[in-house]
């Protein structure tokens, strides 16, 4: 039995969809059951990082764990939550999806979220992979209205580039680590096949709707504003601004083959992505 958590997300739906076409036994966590759409024969159980009967009850029998949180403040906490409760309860193999930049002790909050469950899941004496994926191709989908409308994208990250990769290609990876043998003690740092900024990407997404779609540069310090005035924790803020400075210093621009070595294909391009989502820019 694999456990999912955060089954409900982008990628932890397809993880779900892809184990389950795979016959695997796939249970999905998600704190609303009841909103949560699965594929025929998966279960589907109520948890809470928060609430740990639930995930006693989440975990019984299970043998490997996906664990993915959302991003905030909270992360931290939620990752530890599961992992005394997994060891108690037999679980041999956790893959915890952590993020690009986790690794760069060098900054002082990016991938800062993602340090402490990094460290325990090392420690945690079970069989470990953590995955550190590239920005999503996915998170251009956060422009959709303002393309549709005719309006600029707003670029905060200058010409900073990154190895945007297709998130069904981060959960191809994360399957395989939950069902291969040989992901064991690993970091998979999962990137795109190559560089691209935001002025690049809203390029691409121009030629695929055959009508410019243009960027305009703003401040880190009006965004960091833009976001408090929205009522966005300041926590949150501050490490959203450090994630835009690592961009904008180059230190994004990275691609690997780890992808293509789980793989054994080479990763899908963004244009390809944005290809199979047109329709969501198209007013």
């Amino acid at each position: 039995m694999i456990l999912v958590t955060g089954a409900t997300g982008t990628i932890g739906s397809d993880v779900v969809r892809l184990l389950a076409a795979r016959g695997e036994r796939v249970r999905a966590m998600t704190r609303a059951p009841e909103r949560a759409s699965v594929p025929d024969g998966v279960e589907v159980v109520r948890g809470d990082f928060d609430v740990p009967d639930t995930l006693e009850r989440a975990l019984k029998g299970v043998d490997a764990v996906l664990l993915l949180s959302a991003p905030g403040p909270e992360l931290p906490r939620h990752d530890l939550a599961p992992l005394g409760p997994a060891r108690a309860a037999g679980v041999r193999r956790v893959v915890k999806l952590s993020a690009f930049g986790a690794g760069d002790t060098g900054s002082a909050r990016v991938g800062a979220w993602h340090r402490p469950g990094e460290q325990a899941v090392q420690e945690s004496g079970l069989a470990w992979t953590l995955l550190r994926p590239s920005a999503f191709a996915s998170n251009t989908l956060g422009w959709a209205q303002r393309i549709r409308a005719g309006e600029p994208v707003p670029n905060t990250m200058l010409d900073g580039t990154l190895g945007v990769v297709d998130p069904r290609d981060v959960a191809a990876v994360a399957v395989e680590a939950l069902v291969s043998a040989g992901h064991e003690g690993r970091v998979h740092t999962l990137t795109g096949p190559e560089l691209l900024s935001v002025p690049e990407q809203a390029a691409r997404l121009g030629r695929l709707l055959g009508r410019p779609v243009t960027t305009v540069e703003v401040p880190l310090e009006a965004a960091r504003e833009q976001m408090l005035g929205s009522g966005a924790d300041p926590a949150f803020v501050e490490v959203v601004m450090d994630g835009q400075e690592f961009v904008r210093a180059g230190r994004g621009a990275v691609l690997t083959g780890d992808v293509e070595r789980v793989l054994g294909r080479p990763p899908r391009a963004f244009d390809v992505w944005a290809g199979d989502h047109r329709g969501a820019f198209i007013g």
